[in-house]
């Protein structure tokens, strides 16, 4: 079958039908260089090209300020449940705070007390992780290495639209499933991370966010390829890079950009796309019902029960 299909899935999502073009275009031999990006060196001034430009797409995108780094990793979000501890709470004498709202943010809680000391900022399991808390629920440390969220959570479709204050703590945020799906304050977190597969591009490639206060309380002696300092002196080139998966989100950044017109309008359209689902599901007579309540609702997955047979 030849005909594209309605991709409801939580995995990887639909790229853009021109994205795609531009791929099978391109693949053969980018731009007049005489090699495909499957094949180009991350040494040369055309891979440097794609790199710097998807980095100043983001920059632009998301109103990134100076005093932040744009890093393209590997290993996906679920490499940063470790790669955060490692960094900022192993040795730190101090315990981070976690937000548990749904499945990832409980993996990644799970992951950091093989670091350190993990406290639970608030735990939504309970309540069958139907919703994202409010401010005044948070018991959030004032002395803690940082605060960890999702921002949203895709097997549950519950999604934090107010980020909380946590004053002088950093905010470090998991926001793959909703990365460049609406704009988003970068000068409230100190480390925001993302798997691109969702809305930025293809799997392969992680893009991590921080900011030079951050990077600077990273300590040197980590290894590598899991140290922030590392991996921002290599400019995101200690190791070969995943070229074509940042070839992919240079694309995506492009006519989020260029034909879209933005984040804002990105956002828009989400919300309408995601109002039909909803609309459906109100319309079922009650044989399916959203999982998530009404004010945690996720734009990017919705999560139903059925609750008639």
């Amino acid at each position: 079958m030849n005909e594209p299909i309605h991709n409801f899935a939580a995995g990887p999502g639909v790229l853009p039908a021109p994205v795609i073009a531009e791929i099978r275009e391109d693949l053969p031999h980018l731009g007049g260089h005489g090699t495909s990006i499957l094949e180009m060196s991350h040494r040369t001034p055309p891979f440097e090209a794609i790199i710097t430009e998807a980095e100043a797409n983001l920059r632009s995108l998301l109103g990134i300020p100076d005093g932040y780094r744009v890093l393209f990793l590997q290993g996906g979000a679920t490499l940063q449940f470790a790669m955060v501890p490692f960094n900022f709470l192993q040795g730190a004498g101090r315990p981070a705070d976690y937000v548990i709202a749904g499945t990832w943010g409980k993996k990644a809680s799970e992951d950091a007390r093989k670091a350190g000391k993990v406290q639970v900022a608030w735990n939504g399991e309970p309540l069958g992780f139907s919703r994202m808390p409010g401010q005044s629920e948070l018991l959030l440390d004032p002395k803690a290495a940082y605060v960890h969220i999702t921002s949203n959570e895709t097997i549950e479709g519950v999604a934090l639209f107010d980020f909380p204050n946590t004053g002088a703590v950093p905010l470090v945020c998991d926001a793959s499933s909703d990365f460049l799906a609406r704009p988003l304050d970068v000068s409230r977190f100190g480390l925001l991370y993302a798997g691109a597969q969702k809305n930025a591009g293809a799997a392969g490639v992680t893009i991590v966010i921080l900011s030079e206060a951050m990077l600077e309380s990273a300590p040197a002696d980590r290894f590598a390829m899991l140290s922030y300092k590392a991996q921002a002196a290599g400019k995101s080139m200690h190791n070969t890079p995943p070229c074509f998966s940042v070839y992919v989100v240079m694309l995506v950044t492009r006519w989020l950009r260029d034909t879209i017109g933005g984040l804002e309008a990105m956002s828009a359209l989400n919300t309408r796309k995601a109002g039909i689902v909803y609309d459906a599901i109100a319309r079922s007579g009650g044989f399916y019902r959203a999982h998530a309540d009404r004010a945690s609702r996720s734009e990017m997955n919705v999560s139903i029960v059925a609750t008639a047979s």
